[in-house]
């Protein structure tokens, strides 16, 4: 009998004409196809656009020359949405670690923890390789001696901080959440010598910085899951009711995705208002700034991608194309944290990440994985020593590499967090501190570029720990298959040894040996 088709209600018969037809019918006009693309990334042009539309607003208003005042009120939408953004990190932080955390069977979350933490040293290791090979390459304080702090009416900074201190704050930082712990010091009277003068001592006293402790917080959160996923049946309710509590939280941040580009807007806006004479800080410490880029360019451009590569096999670019959002949200906010949200957002629904991974890799990685810091505190670690005229030996380039990968674990997820690490090379290579007002002066400038290098680490790790584990499943899968398959294999080699007494040594031994156990025989069959 003849199939008939219908074409605008129409039943007609089957030829090649109406199958054309019936195809062309079926396929999209130009115009649904833009208004799908347009549908799928209107979030992703309205973000890029703020961040145009800012520089524009930004350039207008800055011929205005408002007062103080003023500059604070424009910069109040920006400020917003940095407010709405660091006000989620909290609950998004722990409850999705805790889920993460619990979802995850001890021996996987032991497996995945350390590949992360092996992805997150090397990675960030070799971004501080990068970091030194451009400071030696470009130079960037050879010759800038002229230049100093008073030249361009910089405030100068300061730091005493011991080097072992800093490290033994890192410590003490990780097993608290409503704090940060920070080592001060003051000087002790010990005795007097010989001639009777009073002899001082440093002595180093502890001080406590109220405020959100990201560390502290990733931390607990990651035992507390453990925890729960030891108690079993008991502590199913209390991983059910943190499952609940991070849905619902994905679900403000969808609410607030749509604030951001409005937010960036102003945030940038304002940032270009604020700038005093951005062009003599630009031509003074131009190699700086351009190194630093550069390096953050060949690190996020090349070496993660081919890393990412390596893993998967598969086109890093395409992966990282689901991610513009969280990108240039991270390029105007210049905080990993307040990237958080939205990248954990893109990572599921954009590129099919697993929610397990996600969520327990990415709060993890945005707290200690710190490439682009890395990179531009080795470079401006060597730049202050080219500026002071000081040679570098062997190993101070090497305490310069592992400092900078170390005290990159503790960068603060914040604008100019970065900033606080220098000082600490600094201390550990013998140079002096004051020179880091210059750092200041351009760090908004760098920190665009270090915010989106160090989000994107995260963001490939996680998409790596998903390839990992999606092939560890894989494995189990087919063991189980082929452990089902050997089962059946077994009762049907028994039944066939009963019914027909068959004499192959194969079936023999095994059925002497199930004829040892006689419950099991009776149990399988």
């Amino acid at each position: 009998m003849e199939k008939k088709s219908e074409i605008n209600g129409h039943a007609v018969a089957n030829s090649a004409s109406t199958d054309r037809i019936l195809e062309k019918s079926a396929q999209p006009s130009s115009r649904e196809k833009l208004m799908e693309f347009l549908r799928k990334n209107l979030l992703v042009i309205m973000t890029v656009s703020g961040v145009l539309v800012g520089v524009g607003l930004g350039m207008m208003v800055r011929n205005m020359n408002l007062t103080k005042a003023q500059m604070t009120y424009f910069a109040f939408p920006g400020e917003m949405l940095l407010r709405m953004l660091k006000m989620i990190i909290l609950p998004l932080v722990v409850c999705s670690l805790i889920s993460g955390a619990a979802s995850l069977d001890t021996r996987s979350l032991g497996k995945l923890g350390g590949i992360a933490v092996a992805y997150f040293l090397v990675t960030t290791l070799i971004a501080s390789g990068i970091g030194v090979a451009l400071a030696f390459i470009i130079k960037p304080g050879v010759g800038a001696g002229a230049l100093n702090t008073n030249s361009l009416g910089l405030e100068s900074v300061s730091s005493n901080k011991e080097t072992t201190d800093s490290f033994l704050d890192l410590a003490r930082t990780s097993f608290c959440f409503t704090f940060q712990y920070a080592t001060d010091y003051k000087m002790v009277a010990v005795g007097n010598d010989t001639n009777g003068t009073i002899l001082y001592q440093k002595v180093p006293i502890g001080t406590e910085t109220d405020g959100m402790n990201i560390l502290g917080l990733v931390l607990f959160a990651m035992v507390f899951g453990v925890a729960l996923k030891k108690l079993g049946e008991e502590g199913e309710e209390l991983i059910r009711f943190f499952n609940a509590f991070n849905e619902a939280t994905m679900v403000l941040v969808s609410w607030i995705m749509w604030y951001i580009p409005f937010g960036i807007m102003f945030l940038v806006g304002s940032k270009i208002v604020e700038m005093e004479d951005v062009v003599l800080l630009v031509t003074s410490l131009g190699k700086y700034i351009f190194a630093s880029i550069l390096g953050h360019i060949i690190h996020g451009g090349i070496v993660l991608p081919l890393i990412y590569f390596g893993f998967t096999r598969k086109n890093p670019y395409s992966f990282l194309s689901g991610l513009i959002t969280p990108f240039t949200t991270a390029f105007a906010t210049c905080s990993s944290s307040a990237t958080l949200p939205s990248m954990i957002k893109c990572v599921e629904e954009n590129n099919g990440v697993d929610k397990r991974i996600s969520r327990f890799i990415l709060p993890i990685g945005a707290t200690v994985n710190m490439d682009g810091a890395a990179i531009f505190q080795c470079i401006a670690a060597v730049f202050i020593a080219q500026l002071n005229n000081a040679e570098l030996n062997a190993g101070q380039i090497f305490t310069i590499l592992v400092t900078a990968t170390a005290s990159s674990v503790g960068a603060a997820g914040i604008p100019a967090g970065g900033i606080i690490t220098i000082a600490i090379i600094l201390e550990a290579i013998g140079l002096p501190t004051n020179d880091l007002s210059l750092m200041l002066a351009v760090d908004w400038i760098v920190d665009r570029t270090t915010t989106v290098v160090n989000v994107e680490g995260d963001a490939l790790g996680a998409g790596i720990l998903h390839h990992i584990n999606q092939l560890e499943m894989k494995k189990q899968q087919e063991l189980q298959q082929q452990e089902g398959e050997l089962a059946e294999v077994r009762v049907e080699a028994v039944a066939n040894v009963q019914a027909e007494e068959e004499t192959s040594p194969l079936v023999t031994h095994q059925n002497k040996a199930l004829a040892a156990t006689p419950e099991a025989i009776e149990s399988v069959l």
